[in-house]
């Protein structure tokens, strides 16, 4: 079989601590690779650079200069992992047969990498999810918050693959009908199942990371799902006036029932019931506001049409 011309887009931020093991290891399963005959030489690792305050893009540019087969592309400003991730897909599109998307951290397995190509190349499959066998290496919390993160996209409509994050292979087709995706809430774990090309998977134990802190604290982990669900699904917002109408269901019952008892002379202070239901109330209206107020700034985002990244410069043979 002819080999392909690959490109792997890893996207970094601060991540200097752990990037020298990462172009070792990379450059010899490329090595490998390229001496079975399963990519060309002309293949390319590509580390977007999303506006690091550290060496990053110094080291990148060191190993530019030492090895063809590392390209560098660098963010004018910190533009958020999918916005980086998706400038470095877009900027190399032209160029590959297929391209892999994987963090710089060393967690996902490379050593799956040869399969995903041979699914690509033999079984003619246009995207390869890397998807976690089990979740052993997490702790109790992420692990329980992850699982219901995938569960709860399930049950909002939204099409994710599970245990699947940013890890998978993408053909050059696949790329060019993701760049026609012009949204600037981008999520694209939702995004690449509803291009809709043959796919499959592979399976993958995921590693401690090998150097430096993880870039997803829990803050930007709840920031990520809530982008997630409000930008595919509008089921929240459903939701919300279904309650709204069970509310004014339950105030009709209600007040039926305050007349009745009136009128059969039965009194009661209430003030428990009173406070209770306005808190609930009062809470629920909170809720659906900043709900709503979700969509709305989004809204407000998409039509503004500002720029999803800046690209500063570029290095390398091949970007």
């Amino acid at each position: 079989m002819k080999p392909v011309k690959l490109y792997v887009v890893m996207p970094c931020y601060n991540e200097e601590a752990v990037l020298p093991e990462t172009v070792t290891r990379m450059l010899g399963l490329f090595s490998g690779m390229e001496a079975s005959g399963l990519i060309t030489k002309t293949s390319r690792i590509v580390f977007v650079d999303d506006g690091s305050k550290d060496k990053t893009w110094q080291l990148i540019s060191e190993y530019e200069s030492k090895h063809p087969e590392v390209c560098g592309i660098k963010l004018a400003h910190n533009a958020g992992h999918q916005n980086a991730l998706f400038g470095g897909l877009m900027g190399i599109k032209d160029y590959c047969d297929c391209a892999i998307s994987i963090d710089a951290d060393l967690q996902d397995d490379i050593n799956i990498i040869p399969e995903m190509i041979r699914k690509f190349r033999d079984e003619e499959c246009h995207v390869v999810y890397g998807v976690r066998k089990r979740r052993d290496t997490d702790t109790v919390f992420k692990r329980t918050t992850a699982q219901g993160f995938y569960k709860l996209m399930k049950l909002m409509g939204v099409d994710v693959v599970y245990n699947h994050a940013d890890y998978r292979l993408m053909s050059k087709d696949a790329l060019s009908a993701l760049s026609e995706f012009e949204e600037r809430n981008l999520f694209l774990r939702g995004i690449v199942p509803l291009l809709g090309y043959k796919s499959d998977t592979v399976l993958y134990d995921r590693s401690e990371r090998f150097a430096g802190e993880s870039k997803y604290p829990l803050k930007k982990m709840i920031s990520f799902a809530l982008d997630g669900i409000t930008s595919f699904s509008i089921n929240p917002i459903r939701i919300v006036s279904s309650l709204g109408i069970l509310a004014c269901l339950f105030a009709v019952i209600m007040a039926v029932y305050a007349v009745v008892q009136k009128f059969m002379g039965n009194t009661d202070s209430g003030w428990a019931s009173i406070i209770c239901s306005i808190w609930l109330l009062g809470g629920l209206q909170l809720l659906s506001i900043g709900l709503i107020g979700e969509y709305i700034g989004k809204t407000y985002k998409e039509v503004k049409r500002r720029p999803r990244y800046i690209v500063e410069k570029t290095i390398g043979d091949g970007v």
